[in-house]
């Protein structure tokens, strides 16, 4: 029998309201030690909680919510607290001191809503983004992952997927029969289809992207400004920006959002060719690695000179020695402020671009691992001739749509999954 677990499932105290969810079989008893009744199914009743001892605990709202038709698939109690540290720890205490209780473990709740059918894999992993979303984009993308929008999809494709193998399937069945079954004269063109729309979302936007920022790299010799114009686009003083050359020793990183696009960008050293210094020279090597994972570079040094793709950035265009670019795609000022807003506004256009649209559900690196071993699949069903290769071949891809929605799964992947929720949900 499974564990009944507990855990304050609102923000941390102090705050108006705590609530305390139990989760399990023996929610039903410990609602009753502590609130001397059960109430009545989906209700909020008012109630006297007491411990043990018959000490009163709080006066609070509580809900019964007997399974499966709960968030975690099990028997569930709620208790709307007064939102003191004193009150929600005396509760706490209390649960625990009940036998067949214990406090719940980080993602626990969801983990049980997971394995319990309630919610599948790919809904779960949206539910973890919407957790730790920061940005209004993030927020939307977490949304519709967590809503089921991708789950939805990948059931639609394995339905249609499972109508091809059961044509193959026939033809296998009746091959050592007179009346010998065929392929729909559209098996391919129906195959071809469905790894189309595969390779279309294939073909979206990241979600680690959007998880972590459209990364922006400052990059450009020293002295070109590079520190000055980071501390504007972070909206910090995060980089010591000195006339000296050679203050920037290592890649520095603010992640920052810009019309709900979340953004991060990065400070680096200033390249150049040749230096006795240790410290500096690794410093270069890091920011010529920064340069590879870019996104996008803003290139502050002498035109033409940047790598392919940056954008050419006329900086410190207040002072007259500043570093003059003959088309430049902005020329802006840190000191006066001259041209940056032109500059957030382009990168906002830009990011959007590279961003999943708002409520659009963006793929994970397993996600889109999988999706594409199902598109090998479908294209390796496309291309054989003997049908019982045919057929393996769309089992494959079937195996993978039930990896998306957690069918086939490991432990140390859950383990790692619902590790990122907090303790509660």
């Amino acid at each position: 029998m499974a564990e009944t677990i507990f855990a304050l499932s609102s923000g941390a105290p102090p705050a108006a309201i705590a609530v305390v969810r139990i989760s399990g079989p023996a929610a039903r008893g410990a609602l009753q030690a502590l609130a001397g009744r059960l109430p009545a199914e989906r209700r909020a009743v008012a109630a006297t909680l007491r411990d043990s001892a018959k000490a009163v605990l709080d006066r609070a709202l509580v809900l019964w919510l007997p399974g499966p038709n709960t968030a975690t698939g099990e028997d569930t109690a709620e208790l709307h607290l007064h939102g003191g540290r004193a009150v929600v720890s005396a509760v706490a205490g209390a649960l625990a001191a009940l036998p067949g209780l214990r406090a719940a473990e980080p993602g626990e709740f969801t983990r049980r809503a997971f394995v319990n059918g309630r919610i599948d894999l790919a809904e779960a992993e949206g539910l973890a983004d919407l957790l730790s979303a920061e940005t209004e984009l993030q927020r939307q993308a977490a949304l519709a992952m967590a809503g089921g929008a991708f789950s939805r999809q990948v059931e639609q494709w394995r339905e249609r997927l499972l109508g091809l193998s059961a044509s193959v399937e026939a033809v296998l069945d009746f091959a050592d029969e007179d009346d010998v079954a065929t392929l729909p004269a559209n098996f391919l063109q129906q195959i071809d289809l469905l790894r189309q729309e595969l390779g279309a979302w294939l073909d979206r936007p990241r979600a680690e992207t959007l998880r972590e920022g459209f990364r922006v790299v400052i990059a450009g010799p020293p002295n070109a400004g590079k520190s000055t114009l980071f501390n504007i686009l972070v909206q910090s003083e995060a980089a010591i920006a000195t006339p000296i050359a050679g203050t920037t020793r290592d890649v520095l990183t603010r992640p920052v959002g810009y019309a709900g696009i979340p953004f991060l960008f990065a400070d680096t050293a200033g390249l150049h060719d040749a230096t006795d210094d240790v410290v500096e020279a690794i410093g270069i090597e890091r920011a010529l690695e920064a340069l590879d994972r870019a996104d996008l570079v803003l290139w502050l040094g002498p035109e033409g000179q940047g790598p392919a793709g940056a954008w050419e950035i006329s900086a410190q265009a207040d002072r007259p020695q500043g570093t003059a670019k003959r088309h430049p795609r902005h020329r802006v000022s840190a000191v006066s402020g001259e041209g940056i807003e032109s500059l957030i506004a382009d990168l906002v256009a830009t990011a959007r671009q590279a961003l999943p649209k708002p409520g659009e559900a963006a793929l994970s690196q397993r996600q889109h691992d999988l999706l594409r071993e199902a598109a090998r699949a479908l294209q390796a069903a496309e291309d054989e001739l003997d049908p019982l290769l045919v057929a393996e071949a769309l089992r494959l891809a079937r195996v993978s749509f039930d990896g998306l929605l957690g069918r086939v799964t490991t432990e140390d992947m859950l383990d790692a999954l619902f590790g990122r929720f907090c303790i509660g949900k």
